[in-house]
Parts: structure tokens; C-alpha cells; sequence
């Protein structure tokens, strides 16, 4: 288990980091995120141990995290950080050498998330001769072929196609079946939503938002009402408690404060025409990300 504890980073006079503290339990997957300057990456790098905390500790089942834990550990960042000039063999056994692996070990795991991958061929291949997204498939291979206990991803699907979307997925979600503890970090909420069970929103380095959740959203109050079939606009704008109202090709979406308006909203579209589905979801994690970020700013 990983613990933040009451985590503060100053850079001189700035404070990158307030007061943080979260936990991530084995076999979870905790999303870490915020708007870009919020304080994700100063994070990430005390969690590995290339930035001391200016107060408060870290530690990984209990221990601090210096050299004797940092093998345990895969990063991949969102930033590029490979060496193009390397082959694929020639990167991995680098990495992965850094990591405490035997050669012969290393060759064995690459040849089976090559396969993974289907990208063996590449193999022997310059990585600056590989596309974007062959080159995140590498990036990837590089932070888990040790197997790590604590995994971190910093927008991880960066540059690939849907289908290899699914592919990562699928393998993150083989990761935390095996007891990792994942930091999963993306400004696209709806990868979020999929994965976290856990998570903590920054803001200036500060946690504006933390907790379950399915709590989370429970906790917002706000609903969406969607709508599909002929339904008099006006009168669902006059409603008391209905905060906006979207039309799409397909569906109204009408947004509201709290449950107890969605039977005023059913009264008005009982008087509609041709009403084929009536549907009330909770809001979806942007709008409570943009919600919560957006207050923040406003203080």
C-alpha cells in the first residue's frame, strides 16, 4: 500500500504541493487528478523518490522510498522519455537493467509483450523509426516488465487508436487483479470514470476534492435527464430547479439541482409527444471536475 502523508513541496517561495494526503490500497487503481500546473508531476516524482517532500512522508507497505524500494516502482510519464536512438531490445534492456534484471530475464518478458502488443517485428527497430503509437506500446513495456508493486500512469493512452485503448485496458485491469496499486492520471474523465474506484482532484497543489466515487457523485446531488421524443422546451425551463437544458440530434438533456425535481420534469413530459425513453444518470466526473476546479478559482 502506498501512503501520502500530509505531503507539502515548496520550490523557493512557490508551494507545489499543500498538505496532501491520500492512501492506495493493493489492488486499487487511484485517480490523481487536476488542471495542468496543479502539482500531478512534482507528485509523481516524490512518490519515486527524485524529489525529497519539503514535510510530510511517503512510503510504500511501510517503507520510505529510496533505492531499496524504487525497483518495486514503474513510471511512465506523459512526456516522451525514451531514447530514440536506441533499438526496442536495446531500450528495454536498459531500463529494465535499472530495475535489477537479468539480461536473460528481460529478453524473455520482451518477446511476450512484443507478442502482446503485436509489435515483435519491431523488435530490433529503432524507436525513432516507430509511430507514436508503437512508441507509447514501448514507453509501456518499459514501466512493467519488472512487474512493479506500485504502478504510476500519466496519461497512458497518449497516440493510440481505440482498439489499443481496450488493449491497455485490459492490461492495466490484469495488474491491479494481480494486487498492484495503480496511479492512474488523464484529463479524459471518461477513461477515468472507467478505471478509479478512488481518487483526489488538485488545484494549486491542494486537494479540492477526494474520496470514492461513486460517493462523490452521490454527494454532488446534481442529475442529467435525458430525454428522447417531443417535449416543450419553455415549460422545462421554467421548471424551479432545473439548471440548464441541452438539445442534441438524438435526445434533450436537461440538468437539475437535486432528485426531488425529476417528478416535475416527468409531469411535463407525460404532456409530450412521442416519448421514448426517460432516463436520470448521475452527472459524469467533468462536469463535477469542472464544477469543483471552477469554484476553487472563484474563491
Amino acid at each position: 500500500m502506498l501512503k501520502v502523508e500530509h505531503v507539502t513541496k515548496y520550490y523557493d517561495q512557490l508551494k507545489a504541493v499543500d498538505d496532501l494526503s491520500f492512501e492506495v490500497q493493493d489492488g486499487e487503481i487511484f485517480g490523481l487528478l487536476g488542471v495542468n500546473g496543479a502539482g500531478k508531476t512534482t507528485t509523481f516524482r516524490m512518490i519515486i523518490g527524485l524529489l525529497e517532500p519539503t514535510s510530510g512522508k511517503i512510503t510504500l507497505d511501510g517503507k520510505p522510498i529510496d533505492y531499496h524500494v524504487t525497483d518495486q516502482i514503474g513510471f511512465l510519464t506523459e512526456e516522451r522519455s525514451l531514447l530514440t536512438k536506441l533499438t526496442v531490445k536495446e531500450q528495454i534492456l536498459y531500463y529494465a537493467t535499472l530495475k535489477g534484471m537479468k539480461e536473460e530475464d528481460i529478453l524473455k518478458q520482451l518477446d511476450k509483450w512484443l507478442e502482446r502488443f503485436q509489435i515483435s517485428e519491431y523488435k530490433d527497430r529503432k524507436i525513432k523509426e516507430l509511430s507514436k503509437g508503437n512508441q507509447q506500446k514501448i514507453q509501456f513495456i518499459s514501466a512493467v516488465i519488472h512487474n512493479p508493486k506500485l504502478l504510476i500512469l500519466d496519461e497512458p493512452f497518449t497516440g493510440l487508436d481505440p482498439m489499443n485503448v481496450e488493449l491497455f485496458m485490459k492490461v492495466i485491469r490484469e495488474f491491479k487483479e494481480k494486487g498492484s496499486s495503480i496511479i492512474f492520471s488523464s484529463h479524459r474523465m471518461e477513461h477515468v470514470e472507467l478505471f478509479c474506484e478512488k481518487l483526489v482532484i488538485l488545484l494549486k497543489g491542494k486537494s479540492v476534492l477526494a474520496g470514492e466515487l461513486q460517493q462523490i457523485k452521490k454527494d454532488y446531488r446534481k442529475k442529467n435527464i435525458h430525454i428522447v421524443g417531443d417535449v416543450e422546451e419553455k415549460e422545462i425551463k421554467n421548471i424551479k430547479g432545473v439548471l440548464a437544458v441541452e438539445k442534441t440530434s438524438q435526445e434533450m438533456i436537461v440538468k437539475i439541482a437535486e432528485d426531488k425535481v425529476i417528478d416535475d420534469v416527468f409531469e411535463v413530459v407525460k404532456k409530450g409527444k412521442h416519448i421514448t425513453s426517460f432516463r436520470v444518470e448521475d452527472p459524469t466526473l467533468n462536469e463535477i471536475f469542472l464544477s469543483k476546479v471552477g469554484e476553487a478559482y472563484e474563491k
